[in-house]
């Protein structure tokens, strides 16, 4: 018997794909929603569909008693008011129900200058990328005061695991490692927030276990690994079967290839991020999830990084 049931709405997506994953595992019934079924798991049913269609969100959220919302717009597709229309969508389609909306946060919604962020640290936006965010989490945070449905916000550092792509690991730090370089993205001694995915996926389905015990509307940041620029370098390096070079990250390329590449543009704006460190904190929810959560760092970056140093080593 099932623990209840659950839609993923971005199942293809970085989060949607390993909470769809973490559901399945703890024993609730999964139904995965996208465009198409490209990252398919065993036992877990899939709907097509798009998420700007009205009737295909209320639909597929019908019979879910947890909706993940990890949709994600484009990076270049957020401003004009679209990423909150999306959200909006998502919104009606949950109705007024006794459901839950899991919905995965970040750090952009706070100040350059935070350092220990914590649920209560007051939310002052660096960006206008973070602005937006700000403004989701609102409408969240309404939807729940108004008795609509509960919410669960699960706040996390930059996403890397096993068999990704579209994410810093793949798209800068392992650009030219079949080059034999890796980059690291700020000073060595900077320190960064890092969400390992099966350890976030699993978070979202450790946290639906209690939600019966968690208020209208719940705002957690999950620590994963905070380590410096350094430490990271290390561990890619010493998990290689070949010998890495280890070299600063070419922003002024990646400014250059911005002026040709509106996702690469908004990328750059986001650079405040790395040269600031910026440590997610909660130990809520660190006793919710227990001591022996996670995976050990070297462990998680070996995983992370395996698939790109058996390519090296093959070429």
């Amino acid at each position: 018997m099932s623990k209840g049931k659950v839609t993923v709405l971005g199942s293809n997506g970085h989060i949607g794909h390993h909470a769809a994953q973490a559901f399945q595992d703890a024993g609730w019934a999964v139904t995965a929603f996208g465009r198409n079924d490209r990252k398919p798991i065993a036992g877990v049913r899939f709907v097509a569909g798009d998420a700007a269609d009205p009737g295909a969100l209320t639909a597929v959220i019908a019979e879910a008693d947890i909706v993940v919302n990890a949709l994600n717009l484009p990076y270049d597709k957020w401003d004009r008011g679209r990423a909150e229309a999306q959200l909006a969508m998502v919104i009606a389609a949950m109705g007024t129900s006794d459901k839950t909306m899991m919905y995965p946060g970040n750090v952009y919604n706070f100040a350059a200058s935070d350092r220990r962020i914590m649920p209560s640290t007051p939310q002052e936006p660096q960006t206008p990328r973070g602005a937006i965010r700000v403004r989701q989490e609102q409408m969240l945070a309404e939807a729940a005061k108004a008795g609509k449905f509960q919410v669960i916000i699960i706040r996390a550092g930059d996403f890397y695991g096993p068999g990704n792509s579209g994410d810093w690991f793949d798209q800068a730090m392992m650009l030219d490692v079949a080059k034999g370089r890796i980059h690291h993205m700020a000073a060595l001694a900077m320190s960064h927030c890092w969400a390992y995915l099966p350890d976030l996926g699993g978070a979202f389905a450790r946290v639906a276990d209690v939600r019966s015990t968690l208020a209208d509307f719940e705002n957690f940041h999950f620590a994963g690994h905070y380590v410096t620029h350094a430490v990271l370098m290390q561990a890619i390096a010493q998990c290689a079967p070949l010998p890495l070079k280890v070299t600063p990250m070419p922003w002024m390329i990646l400014q250059a290839m911005g002026l040709v590449r509106p996702v690469i543009r908004e990328v750059v704006k986001m650079r405040y991020l790395w040269n600031n460190p910026m440590e997610l904190i909660d130990p809520r929810l660190d006793a919710i999830l227990g001591p022996q959560f996670g995976t050990p760092f070297a462990q998680a970056v070996q995983a992370a990084t395996r698939q790109f140093h058996a390519a090296r080593q093959a070429a």
